[in-house]
């Protein structure tokens, strides 16, 4: 019997995949997780869980089933409340159960670069999810004294508990973070929310343009009090027992992140508790910012990776003028191009993230967050974009993960610190701290002599940059900085296809500006290096 239009082989259309192991299929993230010391074992459940049929599942219907904002009840009541798809539930049931908040400070060895390694296995399966665990994970380090001894053991508990209720009541908890201001974004110092002191703790009142996540348990902010800007802890319940009077305003229409509520707050006299001394709330909640940042440093390289395997995925079984997708020269430059990236991203990440595990190393794990959240993140959009493209017009609809990718590729550069944000933050950190300065120094010439070009790019760079940079030259020298310490992991921690294909092609004279415009790349070895994900 001829074979009907719809029997498989004239479809044309590769099956999608059931359930995928993520840790398994990940040649990349295994590689370089041994060489910076994770936990192997954690990792490799937490990536078979999360490419299972029932977490893939679950992250597709939260982002397809928004939070939904409950401001009253219907006698009028006022509740402030956000309801959940539960498919959001069960992402951070299982993160949190991982340890994904509570491992990097639980005295293991290689807390930190499983953390990092876990939040880019998230980026992959349900990116908003990430948010609430990545913030109560960065508030752990911010709390001292009684606010630490009440508040960190809720947020190291590796239990979920989404109900309703004083700290008190519940076996693990989450925390969120409410900064900005409308009037000022970034600019935090020009806040407006006041704060008076009650007894023995404060009441605060103004609006907060941002919250994410804001059914957390407790939110670190910031407020204006006699001695300047200061750091609070603003829990959902007062020590009686009611209700704190924090205004759930609206929740954010927002490109992506869908799963996850971001909302304006208002605090009509919330009571607080301060945290460190009055003015010195920059000091404090930057504590915070510091290891939010290194999740928005890892998350654009998960996403890079999950764009891939679609892409390979898709190109591995599509044929075209009677060759499949994978074995056309054009085609094959352009995945081998792109995963170049993606493997320096998730390189230097890693890297960052052993920072965080040595406290000797602190002054380099500062400015180097930075330039791999910088770098990253402006990379992460246009594979994405690419990737998208390798699967046509099937790319660009939701029977994919496609759009949601690209929903959530710009999110991470704008979180934490924008780009030029970032790039003042690098070189005031290098002006303000030479051992920072330092330390970078010699992490660029640990792979000086592995290869004549990057020793010439070295020399160059060194040339062009004798002191600080001037603000105007903050982007230029950020991204020269953050390819170069990119291609100093590579040549000592990398394979010779990956990191001879990045020195060749992103420490040239000149490089074109898309994807797949290179020459000379051992494309198989390279394209290899993503083949499991098919």
């Amino acid at each position: 019997m001829p074979d009907t239009p719809d029997a498989p082989d004239a479809l044309n259309q590769p099956l999608p995949p059931r359930a995928r192991d993520l840790w398994a299929e990940d040649p990349v993230l295994r590689h370089y997780a041994a060489v910076f010391g994770a936990d192997a074992g954690a990792l490799a459940a937490y990536g078979r869980a999360l490419g299972s049929e029932e977490m893939v599942g679950a992250g597709r219907a939260a982002n397809r089933h928004p939070p939904e904002l409950l401001s009253f009840d219907r006698g009028g009541r006022r509740l402030d409340q956000v309801r959940f798809h539960p498919g959001y539930h069960t992402h951070l049931r299982h993160g949190l159960a991982a340890g994904y908040a509570a491992l990097p400070w639980e005295g293991g060895t290689g807390g930190h670069v499983t953390h990092a390694a876990m939040v880019y296995l998230q980026s992959r399966t349900e990116p908003g999810t990430a948010c609430p665990m990545t913030m109560t994970y960065a508030a752990i380090p911010a709390l001292s004294g009684p606010l630490a001894d009440r508040w960190r053991p809720l947020l190291m508990s590796r239990v979920y508990d989404p109900g309703f209720a004083p700290p008190d009541r519940k076996t693990g908890a989450t925390m969120g973070m409410a900064m900005t201001e409308r009037q000022g974004g970034t600019d935090v110092r020009a806040n407006t929310t006041r704060a008076e002191a009650d007894g023995k703790g404060y009441r605060l009142t103004g609006h907060k343009w941002f919250c994410s996540a804001p059914m957390s348990d407790g939110f670190l902010t910031l407020a204006q009090a006699k001695r300047g800007l200061t750091c609070f802890v603003v829990p959902r319940w007062c020590p009686d027992g009611a209700q704190n009077p924090i205004r759930l305003m609206r929740l954010k229409d927002k490109l992506g992140n869908r799963a996850n509520a971001s909302a304006e707050i208002e605090y009509h006299r919330a009571w607080a508790e301060r945290l460190g001394e009055e003015g010195e709330g920059i000091r404090r909640i930057i504590r915070m910012v510091h290891h939010t940042r290194l999740d928005t440093a890892l998350a654009p390289a998960g996403l890079m990776r999950a764009a891939l395997a679609e892409a390979h995925w898709w190109c591995a079984g599509r044929r075209v003028f009677r060759r499949r997708l994978i074995d056309q020269p054009l085609m094959r430059v352009v995945l081998a191009d792109l995963a170049l990236d993606w493997e320096a991203a998730t390189a230097l990440g890693l890297r960052v993230a052993a920072a965080f595990d040595a406290p000797e190393q602190a002054p380099f794990a500062r400015v180097a967050v930075a330039l791999a959240k910088f770098l990253n993140n402006k990379l992460c959009p246009g594979l994405v974009c690419e990737a998208m493209e390798c699967l046509g017009g099937m790319g660009y609809t939701d029977d994919t993960p496609m759009p949601m990718l690209y929903r959530e590729a710009p999110l991470n550069s704008i979180w934490e610190g924008s780009g030029n944000v970032i790039c003042l933050d690098i070189i005031r950190t290098l002006a303000r701290d030479a051992g920072a300065a330092g330390m970078l120094g010699a992490e660029l010439e640990a792979a000086r002599g592995a290869d004549r070009r990057f020793d010439k790019a070295l020399k160059a760079w060194r040339a062009r940059w004798r002191g600080v940079p001037e603000e105007a030259d903050a982007r230029r020298f950020a991204e020269e900085t953050a390819v170069l310490l990119a291609a100093s992991v590579l040549l000592r921690h990398g394979p010779p296809a990956v990191s001879d294909g990045y020195v060749a092609t992103r420490l040239s004279e000149r490089r074109c500006r898309v994807a797949g415009a290179v020459a000379g790349l051992d494309t198989g070895a390279v394209i290899r290096r993503i083949a499991a994900a098919g």
